[in-house]
């Protein structure tokens, strides 16, 4: 069989004249200039490869697609109109400043990246916004139109990825357009069905690494929450000096600081490895060793107004859609001033509050479970947030699991056989044939790991 070959668009333009360079490139200007309600923000030459910050104007509800519109933020890593293209959904806003970068399915795959902002971050929020306009189909529906519209550039396939909240909103986008894309890989993507029912989560707190790595951390909670009375102050301190305030939000220092050490376990296990259970301070610590060990982990300045302010779209759709995890804390028992903390409402602002809607997730996990076609899940083991797992269908689809790898899994951190399986399957579907490739060698660009997120 004929290999495809894969040229890169700047490979191309060393064989040919620069007055055909020249107009190769305005050709692709062009076209995307073509797109209606597409604009070119910018574009900046990088080796190898195109890059370009686009701005897309959107129905702020897609179901009055005459209303009022808003500009959502997209960028494309260009390489050539024949090559398959990544479809890569963070979940969270850009970089303020994009910059070049590719996701691991767009190295392995020497493809093409669509990068796109979700609805509701900055600055891809309708003004004024009403945020019952923020849910996962509106998202879906966003994604869909970009595909559309690019597909008029792009002749090869389409390959969904994301990772954690972005892992979720490919698989989302799936559900409701399935046809947009050939494949989707969703790396570390929670999955909470039925939001009441978080034992997994309580099963990953009781078993994950070894019991003196727990112990440490549980100890580490209870000890910070019995020192209340000194670490507080040096929290409020420390906040009236940078000027973090707590008052839209969890509405004290006091509740920023409990919420903070409830998190002191979930955060470590989510960026950190066994081999950081030695940095897990005593009971015997000082309290300045104390508090500088948590801010390293967690950050006291996270659960003020300012740190959170970034994070309401996420929180407001777990609130309302996506579901959040609930912990037990059995450990801390008799040390907690706030039992109901641990809930999303309580890092947004009381006007943004919302009841949860259980039936969306319950739908996707079904269709997921059932009908989802080429998807792929990739998991860390030693990852709360892998705890409750997507679980997919017989057609063509497969999950994988990064043996002690935290919310950072991936391909590269399967073992060798599934890693080998997973590039397979991943080439398969975006039609390009393993020769034709090699791993992380695509261009000398920086890989985006797509995980920007400080979240519960």
């Amino acid at each position: 069989m004929r290999l495809r070959l894969i040229v890169s668009l700047a490979a191309v333009l060393t064989l040919v004249s620069p007055t055909v360079a020249h107009a190769a490139a305005d050709e692709l200007a062009e076209q995307l200039a073509a797109i209606p309600g597409l604009s070119i923000v910018s574009e900046t030459p990088t080796t190898g490869a195109r890059f370009f910050v686009l701005s897309y104007r959107q129905p702020a509800d897609h179901r009055r697609p005459g209303g009022e519109t808003f500009e959502q933020r997209l960028t494309l890593l260009h390489r050539s109109s024949t090559a398959p293209v990544v479809l890569a959904t963070g979940g969270y806003g850009l970089a303020a400043t994009p910059r070049p970068a590719q996701t691991e399915p767009t190295a392995l795959l020497a493809a093409n990246q669509v990068s796109v902002e979700h609805r509701f971050f900055t600055p891809s929020r309708p003004a004024p916004a009403d945020w019952s306009d923020l849910t996962i189909w509106q998202e879906a529906t966003d994604e869909h139109r970009i595909v559309q519209a690019l597909k008029s550039v792009y002749s090869g396939k389409w390959i969904q990825t994301g990772a954690s909240k972005g892992g979720m909103t490919s698989v989302y986008h799936r559900r409701f357009y399935p046809r947009d894309v050939d494949g989707v890989i969703a790396y570390v993507a929670p999955n909470d069905p039925l939001n009441a029912e978080d034992s997994g989560y309580d099963r990953f707190f009781a078993t994950v690494a070894d019991a003196s790595c727990r112990t440490a951390l549980e100890n580490v909670q209870a000890e910070a929450l019995r020192r209340r009375d000194r670490l507080v102050p040096r929290l409020e301190a420390a906040a009236t000096a940078a000027g973090r305030t707590f008052t839209r939000t969890l509405g004290s220092a006091d509740r920023s600081f409990e919420m903070t050490v409830l998190d002191t376990a979930w955060t470590f296990w989510q960026y950190s490895s066994v081999a950081d259970c030695a940095t897990v301070p005593a009971t015997t610590a000082t309290d300045t060793e104390l508090y500088d060990w948590i801010d390293a982990v967690v950050g006291w300045s996270f659960y003020s107004d300012q740190g959170l302010e970034y994070y309401w779209p996420y929180y407001y759709a777990a609130q309302t859609q996506l579901g959040w995890p609930d912990l037990r804390f059995a450990h801390l028992r008799g040390l907690r001033a706030y039992p109901g903390l641990y809930h999303p409402r309580n890092t947004l602002p009381a006007e943004l509050r919302r009841p949860h809607n259980p039936v969306p997730m319950l739908d996707v996990d079904l269709w997921v479970r059932t009908l989802a076609p080429t998807m792929m899940f990739v998991y860390g083991e030693n990852d709360p947030w892998s705890a409750e797992k997507f679980t997919p269908s017989t057609l063509d689809s497969h999950v994988f699991v990064a043996p002690g790898a935290n919310h950072g899994a991936n391909i590269a951190r399967l073992t060798p056989p599934d890693a080998a399986a997973a590039t397979a399957t991943l080439r398969r579907w975006a039609g390009v044939p393993a020769a034709t490739t090699t791993a992380r060698t695509a261009t000398t660009l920086p890989l985006d790991d797509m995980l920007p997120d400080r979240r519960r």
